[in-house]
């Protein structure tokens, strides 16, 4: 039918016996609109664990965990199938997010287990040139003596302004906050922030209108709201809360975040509990819970929200799982889940439109 929607799933799944991983690399699957699944492609690789396009979304990246790796594929406008491009070495061990700059010559990963921040250039094919510049991070290392040896920087997160990027720190109890200089490929630090002690901040996710931000911390299941300044790149905390319901007394940690599109909700996810909570947020930018629930797997690592608002979609790596869940607009609510995708230790869903005429 002319116009019509095709929805793509990228969906990135662990293969290493060191991550005690059941799965055999990136596959892509057409999700429908009832949220059925139809299996596309698979591109055998190690460990792709998180994706990203570039800013015309004609090319997928995907950074290689426990690796030193991040490799380049363009997209089929068609079928939305992945064709290799190249690889390259991020100057680091185990890369574990990336993002691209709002002029699309630069990608930025972060080193999680080598403190550092690797710049690299985009060629005009989609390819990857070599690192230009790497950026090592270094401060007051948190009280967790298994968790905390070292800097280790988590996401590389541009704010909606595209000025500044943001780095939660899980290592150091700290946020960064660095500007890219384009003529040198090189990140220069602006801000920081402290978090509360033992806290661990993994990722942040912006509110739309860029002056709010949400982090999930790891270590101690809370998520932090934070005022943003776009003009100067600087970042204060205002509000903590748990992301654990009042009633669960176990061991979890924090995962995943995400702003709705409506900027009126933030949802966090917690492997332990192994689910997912939602606050609303309040004109001044606070949260209030409205809920917690469960993803019926274990070890939701990763989520992220339909364009819709209306489905959230989580990874349960340690279930071998992709759950679709209802989600109401309204009261920012969750249903239980409608849709059950099997694949081994999803850790990474990205999601792109095709144009079918």
């Amino acid at each position: 039918m002319d116009g019509e929607k095709v929805r793509i799933a990228y969906i990135g799944a662990r293969t290493t016996k060191a991550r005690n991983a059941r799965g055999n690399g990136l596959n892509v699957y057409r999700l429908g609109q009832d949220l059925s699944w139809e299996h596309r492609q698979l591109v055998e690789m190690e460990n792709p664990s998180f994706f990203a396009f570039d800013r015309t979304g004609r090319f997928l990246y995907t950074v290689h965990g426990d690796s030193d790796r991040v490799s380049a594929f363009s997209i089929d406008p068609s079928s939305g199938h992945l064709s290799f491009l190249n690889e390259q070495s991020t100057e680091g061990r185990n890369p574990v997010h990336l993002s691209f700059d709002h002029s699309n010559q630069f990608r930025i990963v972060a080193n999680h287990v080598t403190s550092s921040l690797a710049v690299l250039r985009r060629l005009d094919d989609g390819r990857l040139g070599p690192v230009e510049s790497l950026t090592v991070i270094e401060g007051k290392l948190g009280p967790h003596r298994v968790e905390q040896p070292f800097a280790k920087p988590h996401q590389v997160q541009f704010d909606p302004s595209g000025k500044w990027i943001v780095v939660p720190d899980k290592g150091l109890d700290a946020i960064f906050v660095y500007r890219l200089d384009r003529a040198s490929g090189t990140l220069i630090k602006v801000a920081s922030c402290e978090t509360r002690e033992g806290a661990g901040p993994r990722h942040i996710a912006f509110h739309p209108e860029g002056r709010l931000a949400y982090v999930i911390n790891e270590l101690d299941c809370s998520v932090a709201a934070y005022r943003f300044d776009p003009a100067t790149g600087g970042i204060a905390p205002f509000q903590i809360l748990s992301s654990l319901a009042d009633c669960f007394t176990g061991n979890s940690r924090g995962a995943e975040i995400a702003v709705s599109a409506d900027g009126r909700f933030v949802y966090a996810s917690n492997r332990g509990s192994d689910t997912i909570a939602g606050f609303a947020i309040g004109e001044d930018g606070r949260m209030t819970s409205v809920g917690s629930w469960t993803t019926a797997g274990k070890t939701p690592r990763f989520f992220t929200l339909l364009c819709e608002g209306d489905v959230l979609l989580a990874a349960n790596e340690d279930t071998d799982t992709v759950v679709a869940i209802g989600l109401d607009k309204s009261s920012g609510t969750l249903s239980p889940p409608s849709s059950v995708l099997t694949v081994g230790s999803p850790v990474c869903i990205l999601l792109k439109d095709l144009d079918q005429t």
